[in-house]
Formats: C-alpha cells, structure tokens, sequence
C-alpha cells in the first residue's frame, strides 16, 4: 500500500508528486492518458508559482526553456493600433526576486516536473484510469479500468475539471457555463517569418478576434486562440485546420496557407465553477478538479500549483503523526476562500478585457493586473494564523526574501535559499534569540532549521556560526518589520507562522507544536489559533 496515491498528472498533480517525494512519502501518480500530452494550453507560472518552483529546485530549468512574458500587438483590420507591455518598469525587489511569470509551454513545465520526480524513482503510470473509490476510515482502495485495485493511505484528484475523483466522492461542482462566450483553441504552425516571433500578436476587429502566441523552444510554433467560425444559423462550428487557416486569413490580411499545421484542437467556454468542500475523509481534490474560472489573467494552472504546495507538507505531516490534530483540515481552510477569489477576480478581469477590446488598442494586457502574480495571496483568516501585527508582514502572509550572507563564510545568499526544502524555518532577530532557536532545534529536529540572523557589526561566538547569517543591510528587519530581538516562524510552504518578541518562548513552542507536533504534551492545537479578523 502506499501512502498517497495521485490521479493526474498535470502540474498540479506533479507539484504534488515532487513536494511528498521530496518529504520522504511513498507516492504513486497515475494518469488516464495512454501517453504524456504535448498541449501548450497554460502559458506558464506568474511570479509565485516560479517561487513554488525554485523550492521545488526547477526554476532554473524553467527559466532556461521559457522566455519572459512578451510584449503585446494590438491590430484593428489588420493595421498594428497599439503596443503594451504590461510589466514594463517593473523589477524584481529584494523581497520578491520575480517581478513576472515565465512564458513555457505546459508540456514542457509537465517535462521538468516529470524529471524532478523521477529523480526521486517515481514515474508518471499512464493510461491507468481510476474507476472507483473505497474509503474504509483507514485507508482508500481504488477500482481501475484495467480491473485491478490499488491501496492507499490517501488519495487526491488533481484530475481536471471532469474529474472522476470529484464525480466518484459526489461533491458538487457549483457554477455556470457561459454557453456564449467561447474560443477555438489549439498548437499551429505559421511559415517562418511570417510573424515576428518577439511579440503576442492580438487581432481584434468588429467580426472576431484571433490571438497568436509564439511557443518558447519551438522555431514555428505557436498557440492559436480565435472566437469560432459560425454556420448561416449563428451555430459555432468545432475547430479545423480549415478553419483555422480561414480565421488566421480574414483577420492578420496574412496567407491562409501561411498556417501550415494545426494540432490538439478544442473548444473553450466560459466556466466558472468550484467544488464546496477539497476533502471527504481520506480523498481531497485540488487543481481544477476542485475550482474553474475564465482563463483573463492566467490562475488557473497557477491556483492548482498552490493548491499542490499548501497541501504537501500537511499530509506529509499528517502521515507521519505529526501536527495537531485538524492539521489537514486547514488545507481546505486555507485554499477553498483563495479559490472562490479567483474566480470572482478573473470574471471581473474578463469583463474588463471584453470592454477593452471593443476600441482599437485593447487587449489582453487589460487581464494583468499585480494580483495576477499571486505575491499578494496569504492566509491570515486561517486558523494556523496568529492575530496581531500592524500593517506590514502578518501571519499567514507569503514571506518574502531577502538578501543575506552567510556568517561564517561571507558568501551571499538569500532567505528564500534557507527556506528551500521540506522544513519549517525559524528565524531569531538577535542574540536574545538564541535560547529560543535552542529550544526549537532541540525539541524538533531536522523537522526544523533554525537560522541567528545578526544586523551590520554583529560579533560573538554566534555571529560566525554555521546556521547563522549577517543582514547586514537591514533588509530582512525591513521584510519582516521586526524590531528588537525576535522569532519568526516560516511554515513549509513558504507562509509566515509566527512573528513573535524573542522572550514569548511560549508561543513559539505552542506555533511550532500546530505545524510538526511535540516530543512532549502540550495542550495548544490548531483550532485554538485563530486569527480574530478571519479577513486577508
């Protein structure tokens, strides 16, 4: 029997896969398909995803097969009427060292993730379909097509928005479908030269519109999105080469034959759906089998891969005993309200994009917005979050970067470094930290690292420890907003747990107790720390 077994294996289901192999949990991924899709659908992770994905330890690997997000070139019949670069005088800060996602075909991000994973000795089963679910209170069987069975401890449906988790546990899947508004979708190829491949081409004119996308590390390819050709009722006709290349003709004044390929084709509509609860005993749901919305400012391959980082290291914990109890519980907690305002957001994002469009220069730079990047999205209603703070960093926050060196070897490094891998974080402002590290270290283990972190002129025995580092610049203080002598205590996905004044020892041993469990009783649980405003 294993301990997770994950249906589906798209970047949700892999980010789920690398995070819980990474931890040392046996996990199986399986996949209906009978072999990997070649899909460029997603155009690749925003700016907290690529976080998610350096801890992950691909980023590098992404950032060398994708590209940055192109400007865009709005025609209106067929004459460029404007440009816009939605990222243009941003940069990365020393708190948040990706000011913009990275543009990546989705089969090629399910490539490295795919790589990560079998790093770990565990590939993608394909063509192995999930036809029926037992959860017996201990464990979960799983019926396959094939008539076989396979046991375990867990099971999460990060398969799509049919998904056959989701349909087997009967969980609603409330919303609608705008049966109207709609796009034919797909992989081209266009002549070379044809188009200027440092741009997102964007064709809006009266009678439709079609979007041309150049797909980083191909020489011809792109992705192809254009409202359908209609029949002399007004019905949509379903995509085709041909249409393909008389929709490409009548809006770029290009040749139709300048098309010369046309693969993977679809029909998108408008959904906006979501699941009412992620967890039904020992079977969650996560990625777009829990939550669907319009595509307007690219969450949705985004959401899933947060979905996936927030709930790794709570079943991690959860299988091996550790955690207060309800632990689990606050996956749902945390990630069903963060849902519920994608949706809301990118509804409002497509509404806006629509009324764009209707002028010459419009376009898809009007979906963009600094909530699209996801640096803004914490949990401060949630009950691992503490109450109190002022206006800067919280509890439940992201926690942000910053620049370091290493005490005892003076070489540079960052906070996300020291964050990186499946631990929990814990930072002491100040010598009068050190007791409280102590205790950490002590009672947790290798569960936790503990980090001295001394501002400009620290000596003492501690400054030039192996775990200790100089902010010497005060921007760490800054990010945090910690003055005195403090403990911060960063949980395993990267969130802020606990800011606290170094002498309240107390709180620090009950936040870690919530997140890895004590080696002796403590009465504080979960459900005990709530955070009074239950508002982000």
């Amino acid at each position: 029997m294993t301990d997770v077994l994950i249906v589906g294996a798209g970047p949700t289901g892999l980010t789920l896969a690398c995070d819980l192999a990474r931890r040392g949990i046996a996990v199986r991924i399986v996949d209906r398909s009978p072999e990997y899709p070649r899909s460029s659908r997603s155009k690749g992770p925003n700016a907290r995803s690529l976080e998610v994905l350096e801890d992950l330890g691909v980023v590098e690997a992404v950032l060398a097969a994708g590209s940055p997000p192109l400007p865009m070139r709005k025609y209106r019949d067929g004459v460029p009427v404007a440009d816009a670069d939605p990222y243009a005088g941003s940069s990365p800060t020393p708190d948040a060292p990706y000011d913009r996602g990275r543009l990546i075909a989705q089969w090629r991000l399910e490539e490295i993730l795919r790589d990560r994973l079998a790093g770990y000795g565990v590939a993608v089963e394909t063509g192995t379909e999930v036809v029926g679910l037992t959860d017996d209170g201990s464990s979960v069987t799983v019926a396959l097509a094939d008539g076989s069975t396979a046991g375990a401890r867990y099971v999460v449906g990060c398969d799509g928005a049919h998904s056959r988790v989701r349909k087997l546990l009967g969980v609603p899947f409330e919303g609608e479908t705008d049966e109207e508004q709609m796009m034919v979708c797909g992989d081209v190829e266009i002549a070379p030269g044809a188009l200027d491949r440092g741009i997102w081409h964007q064709w809006f004119d009266e009678d439709g519109a079609v979007m041309l996308c150049p797909i980083p590390g191909t020489r011809t390819g792109w992705w192809f999105q254009s409202g359908p050709e209609r029949d002399a009722d007004g019905r949509p006709l379903a995509p085709a080469l041909d249409g393909f290349r008389r929709l490409f003709a009548r809006h770029t004044r290009l040749p139709a034959d300048s098309l010369t390929g046309a693969t993977l084709l679809s029909t998108y509509r408008v959904n906006v759906r979501m699941a009412d609860r992620y967890r039904v005993g020992r079977v969650l749901l996560a990625g777009d089998a829990a939550h669907v919305h319009a595509i307007a400012g690219g969450l949705g391959m985004n959401t899933g891969i947060q979905d996936a980082y927030n709930l790794g290291w709570k079943l991690a914990r959860t299988l091996r005993g550790r955690g207060a109890p309800g632990l689990l519980d606050t996956y749902e907690e945390e990630r069903l309200p963060v849902a519920a305002w994608t949706l809301d957001l990118t509804s409002e994002r497509l509404r806006a994009t629509l009324e764009a469009i209707r002028e010459p220069g419009g376009g898809l730079d009007t979906a963009i917005t600094p909530s699209t990047a996801g640096l803004d999205r914490g949990y401060r209603w949630s009950s691992l979050a503490r109450p109190g703070g002022g206006d800067g960093v919280r509890s439940g926050d992201r926690a942000p970067d910053a620049p370091c060196t290493e005490a005892a070897t003076g070489a540079p490094t960052r906070l996300f470094r020291v964050f990186a891998g499946p631990h929990i974080t814990v930072l002491g402002f100040g010598a009068g930290a050190e007791r409280a590290l102590r205790e950490a270290a002590d009672t947790h283990g290798d569960a936790v690292r503990t980090f001295r972190v001394y501002g400009a002129g620290a000596t003492g025995s501690g400054a030039g420890a192996p775990e200790a580092l100089h902010d010497r610049e005060g921007l760490a203080r800054a990010a945090y907003g910690v003055d005195g002598d403090a403990v911060v205590v960063v949980r395993p996905d990267n969130h802020v747990g606990l800011i606290a004044d170094a002498r309240d020892r107390d709180a620090v041993r009950r936040y870690l107790h919530a997140l890895d469990g004590a080696r002796e009783p403590d009465p504080m649980s979960v459900a005990s720390m709530v955070d009074g405003t239950r508002k982000g």
